[in-house]
């Protein structure tokens, strides 16, 4: 069996699939690294409190309440690959030294899933790992859809358009299989929010870019937004604020009062009609671009929380679309976590 770790700054996703890539447990830690030492562990629909300081801790606590569940390799989310891993892989010393040098490029992600490696690394050197990168799935866009119009010098800081979300996105090819349109639409619509199209198989152009800021309205992150916009709300409120403002404080939250779709779409004010507006506006203006870069398209899928469960967002996204004409709908549910477990059992796992 294989166990798939999420691991963030704050909690830890943890599941175990079997050979057959069934999720047989989970459990999830949250609050790790308080000040107080103490972090809530959820299993079986119990939640108990236990002391997690920090993740070597927090990897124990996660290993113990799954001791009944043996697996034999483990297998991590990482968000940032790079240009250099882009494919699910086998870890190794070079390989997590890839990791740490991306970590300019995500300083929020790829420490945590560093020190999940690190924790297990320690507490089961026994085990094999993998790791599978949400930017992996994107290597295949051409230059001209990854490139910065900037000086070189700038360019070679690793400045360019990355893309993210891709282990949803592999999963959504997979559960299509062989019944796969030529070009689709991939819309996966949560508090994060970002489009892919992808023609044959393989991601030719990604709404998100250098950071999962850009592209659509988010929850709480702006969405494009341009640069020199930036830079103003960096000289009036310094640039730690305005990268808060910009990533926590922005999207549907900062135009509707919150970042709950659900609850937007249950107000009667103007502001919330004018957010979930302003969400679906732009979801359809961005998939225009997302058309050209297919040269055409074949049909539309959405996944994630609010793209699996709304069909309101659907439909008036759809709508921006009519001019598409009729256009096959599917909906796909989103589930990264066996995604990884199945890469891992491609690479031979366990």
């Amino acid at each position: 069996m294989i166990l798939v770790l999420n691991t963030g700054s704050s909690s830890i996703k943890a599941a175990v699939f079997d050979g057959q890539i069934a999720e047989q447990a989970t459990a999830t830690l949250t609050g790790l690294g308080d000040s107080d030492g103490q972090a809530v562990l959820e299993t079986g629909g119990v939640k108990s409190t236990v002391s997690a300081p920090d993740h070597a801790t927090g990897i124990s606590v996660i290993l113990k309440a799954l001791a009944t569940h043996p697996f034999s390799a483990v297998a991590h989310r990482v968000v940032h690959g790079g240009t250099a891993l882009v494919a699910p892989t086998k870890l190794d010393a070079d390989k997590i030294k890839v990791i740490e040098a991306n970590v300019p490029l995500a300083p929020l992600h790829n420490p945590p899933a560093l020190a999940g490696i690190a924790a297990i690394a320690a507490a089961r050197p026994d085990l094999p790992q993998y790791a599978s990168f949400d930017t992996a799935f994107h290597a295949t866009n051409p230059e001209v859809a990854t490139t910065y119009a900037i000086p070189q010098a700038d360019r070679d800081l690793g400045l360019r358009r990355y893309g993210f979300h891709g282990l949803s996105y592999a999963w959504m090819v997979n559960q299509f299989g062989t019944q796969l349109p030529d070009r689709l639409l991939a819309f996966h619509l949560g508090n994060g929010a970002s489009l892919c199209a992808i023609k044959e198989g393989q991601s030719v152009a990604n709404s998100m870019g250098y950071s999962p800021l850009d592209g659509l309205t988010m929850g709480t992150r702006s969405g494009a937004i341009d640069g020199m916009a930036v830079l103003r709300m960096a000289e009036v409120y310094g640039l730690d604020e305005a990268t808060r403002r910009l990533n926590k404080d922005s999207g549907l939250k900062a135009l509707g009062g919150t970042n709950d779709m659900r609850d937007l779409q249950a107000m009667d004010t103007k502001d919330a009609k004018f957010a979930v507006d302003h969400f679906c506006y732009w979801a359809a203006r961005h998939a225009g671009s997302a058309v050209v870069a297919m040269g055409g398209i074949d049909a539309v899928a959405f996944t994630g929380g609010i793209g699996e469960n709304s069909t309101e967002i659907r439909d008036q996204i759809m709508g921006h679309l009519k001019f598409l004409s009729d256009i096959p709908v599917h909906v796909v549910k989103a589930d990264e976590e066996r995604q990884i477990a199945l890469d891992a059992a491609t690479l031979g796992a366990p």
